[in-house]
Protein backbone atom coordinates (compact mmCIF):
# COMPACT_ATOMS: atom_id res chain seq x y z
CA UNK A 1 0.00 0.00 0.00
CA UNK A 2 1.27 3.45 -0.67
CA UNK A 3 1.01 4.87 2.49
CA UNK A 4 2.93 1.85 4.06
CA UNK A 5 5.47 2.59 1.46
CA UNK A 6 5.50 6.36 2.86
CA UNK A 7 5.94 5.27 6.18
CA UNK A 8 8.63 2.79 5.08
CA UNK A 9 10.71 5.88 3.62
CA UNK A 10 10.20 8.25 6.89
CA UNK A 11 11.49 5.40 8.57
CA UNK A 12 15.14 6.34 6.61
CA UNK A 13 14.67 10.18 7.00
CA UNK A 14 12.60 11.23 4.19
CA UNK A 15 9.27 12.97 4.27
CA UNK A 16 5.85 10.76 3.97
CA UNK A 17 5.22 12.68 0.92
CA UNK A 18 5.10 16.05 -0.57
CA UNK A 19 4.94 19.30 1.97
CA UNK A 20 1.15 20.54 0.81
CA UNK A 21 1.04 22.16 3.79
CA UNK A 22 3.70 24.33 2.75
CA UNK A 23 5.27 25.34 6.00
CA UNK A 24 7.60 27.54 6.81
CA UNK A 25 11.63 26.73 6.31
CA UNK A 26 13.40 27.18 9.67
CA UNK A 27 16.97 27.22 7.83
CA UNK A 28 18.49 30.50 6.51
CA UNK A 29 21.48 31.77 5.08
CA UNK A 30 24.49 31.86 7.95
CA UNK A 31 24.11 35.64 7.43
CA UNK A 32 20.28 34.98 9.00
CA UNK A 33 18.44 35.87 5.01
CA UNK A 34 16.46 33.92 3.23
CA UNK A 35 16.88 34.62 -0.19
CA UNK A 36 19.54 35.52 -2.73
CA UNK A 37 20.11 36.61 -6.30
CA UNK A 38 21.74 34.43 -9.20
CA UNK A 39 22.62 35.44 -12.51
CA UNK A 40 23.81 32.97 -15.18
CA UNK A 41 25.39 33.49 -18.66
CA UNK A 42 28.24 36.21 -17.59
CA UNK A 43 30.35 34.85 -19.75
CA UNK A 44 33.15 36.79 -20.09
CA UNK A 45 34.63 40.29 -19.15
CA UNK A 46 32.46 42.54 -20.98
CA UNK A 47 29.58 40.85 -19.90
CA UNK A 48 30.61 41.18 -15.91
CA UNK A 49 31.60 44.81 -16.61
CA UNK A 50 27.73 45.36 -18.11
CA UNK A 51 26.48 44.22 -14.97
CA UNK A 52 28.39 45.24 -12.61
CA UNK A 53 27.23 48.82 -14.24
CA UNK A 54 23.75 48.08 -14.26
CA UNK A 55 23.32 47.24 -10.31
CA UNK A 56 25.73 49.89 -9.23
CA UNK A 57 23.24 52.31 -11.50
CA UNK A 58 20.49 50.89 -10.12
CA UNK A 59 21.27 49.55 -6.82
CA UNK A 60 20.23 46.45 -7.07
CA UNK A 61 22.02 43.59 -4.97
CA UNK A 62 23.02 40.28 -6.86
CA UNK A 63 25.45 37.95 -5.32
CA UNK A 64 26.26 34.85 -7.32
CA UNK A 65 27.60 35.08 -10.86
CA UNK A 66 27.10 31.59 -12.60
CA UNK A 67 29.96 32.06 -15.37
CA UNK A 68 31.86 30.48 -18.09
CA UNK A 69 28.86 28.43 -19.07
CA UNK A 70 30.67 27.27 -22.51
CA UNK A 71 33.93 26.26 -20.25
CA UNK A 72 36.63 28.30 -18.68
CA UNK A 73 38.88 26.71 -20.32
CA UNK A 74 37.65 28.87 -23.66
CA UNK A 75 39.51 32.34 -22.10
CA UNK A 76 42.81 33.18 -21.56
CA UNK A 77 44.44 33.53 -18.07
CA UNK A 78 44.42 37.29 -18.36
CA UNK A 79 41.07 37.98 -18.91
CA UNK A 80 40.03 35.02 -16.23
CA UNK A 81 42.43 36.95 -13.84
CA UNK A 82 40.51 40.14 -14.08
CA UNK A 83 37.40 38.82 -14.22
CA UNK A 84 38.36 37.56 -10.55
CA UNK A 85 39.63 40.96 -9.69
CA UNK A 86 36.56 42.70 -11.06
CA UNK A 87 34.43 40.10 -9.44
CA UNK A 88 36.33 40.75 -5.96
CA UNK A 89 36.15 44.21 -6.33
CA UNK A 90 32.17 43.91 -6.51
CA UNK A 91 32.12 41.22 -4.16
CA UNK A 92 30.34 38.83 -6.09
CA UNK A 93 29.95 34.98 -5.92
CA UNK A 94 31.76 33.52 -9.18
CA UNK A 95 30.75 29.60 -9.87
CA UNK A 96 32.87 29.03 -12.62
CA UNK A 97 31.81 26.30 -15.36
CA UNK A 98 35.33 24.34 -15.93
CA UNK A 99 35.66 23.55 -19.34
CA UNK A 100 35.50 19.26 -20.02
CA UNK A 101 32.65 17.58 -20.17
CA UNK A 102 30.71 14.93 -21.90
CA UNK A 103 30.38 17.31 -25.11
CA UNK A 104 33.42 17.90 -25.53
CA UNK A 105 34.35 14.86 -26.18
CA UNK A 106 34.41 12.69 -29.11
CA UNK A 107 31.68 10.07 -28.31
CA UNK A 108 28.87 11.14 -29.39
CA UNK A 109 25.89 9.26 -27.75
CA UNK A 110 25.26 12.41 -25.55
CA UNK A 111 24.10 14.62 -28.44
CA UNK A 112 21.60 12.21 -29.52
CA UNK A 113 18.04 12.98 -29.10
CA UNK A 114 17.61 9.90 -26.71
CA UNK A 115 21.46 9.76 -25.61
CA UNK A 116 21.15 12.90 -24.19
CA UNK A 117 18.85 11.69 -21.24
CA UNK A 118 21.79 9.94 -19.87
CA UNK A 119 23.20 13.36 -18.90
CA UNK A 120 26.58 14.92 -19.31
CA UNK A 121 28.66 13.66 -16.66
CA UNK A 122 32.42 13.37 -17.28
CA UNK A 123 33.25 10.41 -19.82
CA UNK A 124 36.60 8.07 -18.39
CA UNK A 125 38.81 8.73 -15.90
CA UNK A 126 40.30 11.16 -18.95
CA UNK A 127 37.47 13.44 -18.36
CA UNK A 128 37.31 13.24 -14.53
CA UNK A 129 41.35 14.11 -14.75
CA UNK A 130 41.00 16.71 -16.85
CA UNK A 131 37.65 19.01 -15.38
CA UNK A 132 39.39 18.33 -11.92
CA UNK A 133 42.96 19.69 -13.46
CA UNK A 134 40.63 22.80 -15.32
CA UNK A 135 39.70 23.46 -11.45
CA UNK A 136 43.16 23.69 -10.09
CA UNK A 137 44.16 25.86 -12.79
CA UNK A 138 41.41 28.20 -12.02
CA UNK A 139 41.59 27.89 -8.43
CA UNK A 140 45.40 29.10 -9.11
CA UNK A 141 43.88 32.06 -10.63
CA UNK A 142 41.95 33.45 -7.66
CA UNK A 143 38.28 31.62 -8.31
CA UNK A 144 36.20 30.03 -5.23
CA UNK A 145 33.67 28.45 -6.37
CA UNK A 146 32.79 25.72 -9.81
CA UNK A 147 29.61 24.02 -11.12
CA UNK A 148 29.44 20.38 -11.33
CA UNK A 149 27.67 18.44 -13.71
CA UNK A 150 27.48 14.63 -11.59
CA UNK A 151 28.14 13.08 -8.66
CA UNK A 152 30.93 11.31 -10.05
CA UNK A 153 32.95 15.08 -10.31
CA UNK A 154 31.75 15.94 -6.84
CA UNK A 155 32.67 12.98 -5.16
CA UNK A 156 35.82 13.44 -6.33
CA UNK A 157 36.06 16.95 -5.70
CA UNK A 158 34.60 16.59 -1.94
CA UNK A 159 37.34 14.00 -1.36
CA UNK A 160 39.74 16.29 -2.56
CA UNK A 161 38.92 19.05 -0.36
CA UNK A 162 38.60 16.86 2.65
CA UNK A 163 42.52 16.17 2.60
CA UNK A 164 43.31 19.74 1.65
CA UNK A 165 44.27 18.84 -2.00
CA UNK A 166 42.16 21.73 -2.62
CA UNK A 167 41.61 24.72 -0.68
CA UNK A 168 38.90 24.02 1.84
CA UNK A 169 37.17 27.54 0.87
CA UNK A 170 36.48 26.40 -2.32
CA UNK A 171 32.42 25.71 -2.73
CA UNK A 172 30.80 23.43 -5.33
CA UNK A 173 27.13 23.79 -7.06
CA UNK A 174 25.62 21.06 -8.30
CA UNK A 175 24.29 21.76 -11.86
CA UNK A 176 20.38 21.62 -13.24
CA UNK A 177 21.87 19.20 -15.98
CA UNK A 178 22.41 16.32 -12.85
CA UNK A 179 18.59 15.93 -13.03
CA UNK A 180 17.92 15.85 -9.66
CA UNK A 181 13.65 16.32 -8.41
CA UNK A 182 13.33 14.45 -5.31
CA UNK A 183 14.12 14.93 -1.10
CA UNK A 184 16.56 11.55 -1.67
CA UNK A 185 18.44 12.79 -4.35
CA UNK A 186 19.48 16.20 -2.40
CA UNK A 187 20.41 14.01 0.28
CA UNK A 188 22.61 12.24 -1.76
CA UNK A 189 24.09 15.49 -2.81
CA UNK A 190 24.51 16.98 0.54
CA UNK A 191 25.89 13.58 1.52
CA UNK A 192 28.47 13.90 -0.76
CA UNK A 193 29.35 17.42 -0.13
CA UNK A 194 27.52 19.43 -2.25
CA UNK A 195 27.46 23.65 -0.90
CA UNK A 196 23.84 24.45 -3.11
CA UNK A 197 22.54 22.37 -5.93
CA UNK A 198 19.58 22.84 -8.94
CA UNK A 199 16.86 20.83 -8.51
CA UNK A 200 15.07 19.94 -12.01
CA UNK A 201 12.90 23.66 -12.42
CA UNK A 202 9.80 22.80 -12.71
CA UNK A 203 9.29 21.10 -9.89
CA UNK A 204 5.90 22.18 -7.60
CA UNK A 205 5.72 24.10 -4.21
CA UNK A 206 4.95 20.84 -2.37
CA UNK A 207 7.88 18.74 -4.10
CA UNK A 208 10.52 22.11 -3.39
CA UNK A 209 8.61 22.19 0.59
CA UNK A 210 9.93 18.59 0.85
CA UNK A 211 12.74 18.51 -0.49
CA UNK A 212 13.70 21.78 2.10
CA UNK A 213 12.29 19.32 4.62
CA UNK A 214 15.40 16.92 4.45
CA UNK A 215 18.22 18.88 3.49
CA UNK A 216 19.56 22.74 4.85
CA UNK A 217 22.04 23.44 1.79
CA UNK A 218 20.92 25.84 -0.23
CA UNK A 219 18.90 25.38 -3.18
CA UNK A 220 18.63 27.41 -6.59
CA UNK A 221 15.25 27.84 -8.12
CA UNK A 222 14.77 28.77 -11.58
CA UNK A 223 12.12 31.90 -11.55
CA UNK A 224 12.61 32.19 -15.14
CA UNK A 225 14.08 29.05 -17.39
CA UNK A 226 15.10 28.89 -21.35
CA UNK A 227 11.99 28.33 -23.66
CA UNK A 228 14.23 24.68 -24.47
CA UNK A 229 13.88 23.71 -21.22
CA UNK A 230 10.07 24.53 -20.79
CA UNK A 231 10.16 28.88 -21.00
CA UNK A 232 8.44 29.38 -17.87
CA UNK A 233 8.20 32.26 -15.30
CA UNK A 234 7.71 31.70 -11.88
CA UNK A 235 8.41 35.25 -10.80
CA UNK A 236 5.33 35.71 -8.70
CA UNK A 237 5.67 32.66 -6.71
CA UNK A 238 9.09 33.83 -5.47
CA UNK A 239 7.73 34.89 -2.01
CA UNK A 240 6.35 31.43 -1.09
CA UNK A 241 9.58 30.06 -2.75
CA UNK A 242 11.64 32.00 -0.48
CA UNK A 243 9.56 30.72 2.61
CA UNK A 244 8.99 27.38 2.29
CA UNK A 245 12.80 26.84 0.34
CA UNK A 246 14.68 29.07 2.63
CA UNK A 247 17.95 29.28 2.05
CA UNK A 248 17.85 29.59 -1.78
CA UNK A 249 19.26 31.33 -4.67
CA UNK A 250 16.97 32.70 -7.66
CA UNK A 251 18.03 32.20 -11.14
CA UNK A 252 17.19 34.44 -13.94
CA UNK A 253 17.70 32.76 -17.17
CA UNK A 254 15.33 33.51 -19.96
CA UNK A 255 15.81 33.29 -23.86
CA UNK A 256 15.81 30.47 -26.70
CA UNK A 257 18.45 27.99 -25.37
CA UNK A 258 22.10 27.15 -23.13
CA UNK A 259 23.52 26.66 -26.69
CA UNK A 260 22.06 29.45 -28.37
CA UNK A 261 22.78 32.22 -26.24
CA UNK A 262 26.21 31.30 -23.52
CA UNK A 263 29.03 31.40 -26.14
CA UNK A 264 31.79 33.61 -24.89
CA UNK A 265 31.55 34.91 -28.77
CA UNK A 266 27.57 35.30 -28.26
CA UNK A 267 26.69 39.27 -29.21
CA UNK A 268 23.87 40.64 -26.87
CA UNK A 269 25.00 39.44 -24.02
CA UNK A 270 25.70 42.22 -22.30
CA UNK A 271 22.42 43.97 -22.58
CA UNK A 272 21.00 40.95 -21.46
CA UNK A 273 22.74 40.67 -18.30
CA UNK A 274 21.32 44.48 -17.73
CA UNK A 275 18.04 43.25 -18.51
CA UNK A 276 18.44 40.24 -15.83
CA UNK A 277 19.60 42.86 -13.30
CA UNK A 278 15.99 44.89 -14.32
CA UNK A 279 14.13 41.76 -13.63
CA UNK A 280 16.15 41.00 -10.54
CA UNK A 281 15.10 44.24 -8.99
CA UNK A 282 11.32 43.08 -9.73
CA UNK A 283 11.38 40.14 -8.30
CA UNK A 284 13.09 41.61 -5.08
CA UNK A 285 9.61 44.06 -4.70
CA UNK A 286 7.71 41.22 -5.50
CA UNK A 287 8.90 39.29 -1.95
CA UNK A 288 9.11 42.31 -0.50
CA UNK A 289 5.62 43.13 -1.42
CA UNK A 290 3.91 39.95 -0.53
CA UNK A 291 6.67 38.51 2.46
CA UNK A 292 7.87 41.57 4.54
CA UNK A 293 9.44 39.51 6.85
CA UNK A 294 11.56 38.06 3.90
CA UNK A 295 15.57 38.76 4.54
CA UNK A 296 17.43 39.37 1.64
CA UNK A 297 21.24 39.15 1.91
CA UNK A 298 23.56 42.02 1.82
CA UNK A 299 25.63 42.23 -1.35
CA UNK A 300 29.06 40.23 -0.26
CA UNK A 301 28.09 38.03 2.63
CA UNK A 302 30.58 36.52 4.34
CA UNK A 303 29.60 32.80 3.67
CA UNK A 304 30.27 33.93 -0.63
CA UNK A 305 32.76 32.31 -2.55
CA UNK A 306 34.10 35.69 -3.93
CA UNK A 307 36.85 35.40 -6.30
CA UNK A 308 40.49 36.53 -4.59
CA UNK A 309 42.62 39.66 -5.39
CA UNK A 310 44.62 38.94 -8.62
CA UNK A 311 46.83 41.57 -7.90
Amino acid sequence: MLKETARMLAEIGLPEGDAYGLPSSKVTFPDGANYRIEISGVENLSVLRALVDEMDRRRVPVHRLISTVMGSTLLGDAELEEFAQVAHDAHLEVILTPGPRALWDTGRQVATPEGGLCGIRYRGMKGLIEVVDDIRHSIGLGFKGFLVVGECGLYALSELRKRELIPRDVVFKLSIFAGHANPAGAKVLEQLGADTFNPVGDLTLPQLAAIRQTVKIPMDLHVWLFDAWGGFNRIYEAPEMARTCSPCYFKIEPGPSVGAMYKPWGVGLEKLARDKVVYAERLIGIVEENWPEARLSDVGAPDLAVPKRTR
